[in-house]
């Protein structure tokens, strides 16, 4: 009974021993475990920092592409190197954000375009900096000289490619037109009516120069009415032509023709502020003051400051009975009539700042 009880108590020790030596087995095996497996991970991190290039990490401490081509462009431009500058600048037009740097690409690739022969790449530099800098009085200089050293390049190319062409007429005409002389450019026209009389603004153009003569007989008027009627008949939607002849009918005193004139000329272009007003006014002038407050109301939303289109709304809200209104539009027509006079005064202080002192001598050339 002893023994069997020791036996089973011993075999229980065995059993116990034996479990606890089992975990302390798996405990060894766990840690070793965990150790090869810090040591991979530690191992993969020293291998990965040790792939890292010296031109990786030179590249994370750059400065943006952008920057990097605009300063290599402008440098290159500046030095007369257009050729190669070109690409880059190009590219850096889009994509630099400092906005001086911007500028001085536009403005470096504006000079090379137009002094490489490839003015018209000029354009895309012309196309950010109106954007970003509209009013910017270097870029505005700048786009004034590009604009016109692109329109003689085209005028040249033109005459070289279709010498024979009525748009060389044209193009005369308008030169003529220019310099003021208003009998050379018709004949040009009449030379293109010659070609082709169905040419779309050829007739408004003719009658356009007539018109601008100093001295205007009544045959000269004549001649101007039939050319702007003649140009409607090609181009019934011309709104210029229409408010021609409103206002040639004005000056006859034909009201009704005006009145008609006028109308379609804003029907035709709905942003036509002249058009507007001068129905308005032919309106009034007949005192139909109820049909003319639409047609000045639009044109003083178009043209707010105007000191002409509130004396002529302020007219026909009293011609109706509107005395508030009324009253609003003369103080309006007061204060921007000031406005107007103020900004006279500062552009004719300024041209008189330009211009030399009358002591003054001009200092003679050097000998």
């Amino acid at each position: 009974m002893r023994l069997q009880s020791w036996r089973e108590c011993g075999g229980k020790r065995d059993i116990t021993a034996r479990f606890e030596l089992k975990r302390a087995l798996i405990s060894v095996y766990n840690r070793r475990m965990f150790s090869s497996l810090r040591v991979s991970v530690i191992g993969v991190l020293l291998l990965a920092t040790a792939t890292i290039t010296p031109a990786q990490v030179a590249k994370k401490s750059s400065p943006p592409p952008g920057k990097e081509n605009a300063e290599r462009g402008a440098a290159l431009a500046e030095s007369g190197n257009c050729s190669e500058a070109m690409p880059l600048l190009k590219k850096a037009i889009r994509q630099t954000l400092d906005r001086e740097l911007k500028k001085r690409v536009g403005l470096d690739g504006i000079r090379c375009a137009l002094t490489h022969e490839t003015p018209y790449d000029a354009l895309e530099f012309l196309d950010v900096l109106s954007r970003d800098f509209p009013n910017d009085p270097e870029v505005l200089y700048a786009a004034t000289h590009a604009f016109s050293d692109l329109s003689i390049h085209a005028s040249h190319e033109l005459m070289r490619e279709a010498p024979f062409s009525y748009q060389i007429h044209e193009l005369n005409a308008e030169t003529l037109e220019a310099q003021g002389k208003w009998d050379e450019a018709a004949a040009e026209y009449q030379k293109i009516l010659e070609l082709n009389p169905l040419v779309p603004g050829i007739h408004a153009r003719l009658g356009r120069a007539l018109l601008s003569k100093p001295q205007l007989t009544p045959e000269v008027i004549q001649a101007v009415k039939k050319n702007f009627e003649a140009e409607l008949e090609i181009d019934p939607k011309n709104a210029s032509a229409e408010y021609v002849l409103g206002d040639l009918a004005k000056n006859e005193n034909d009201m009704a023709a005006a009145i008609r004139h006028f109308s379609r000329a804003t029907k035709l272009d709905t942003g036509f502020s002249d058009a507007y007003l001068a129905l308005g006014m032919a309106l009034n002038a007949v005192k139909r003051f109820t049909e003319a407050i639409p047609p000045l109301e639009a044109y003083e939303a178009l043209a707010p400051d105007s000191p002409t289109g509130h004396f002529q709304l302020a007219m026909a809200y009293a011609g109706v009975g509107r005395k508030t209104d009324a009253n609003r539009e003369a103080a309006l027509q007061r204060q921007s009539a000031e406005a107007l006079e103020q900004v006279k005064r500062k552009v004719q202080e300024g041209l008189v700042q330009q211009s030399p002192s009358e002591g003054a001598q001009t200092p003679e050339p050097p000998k």
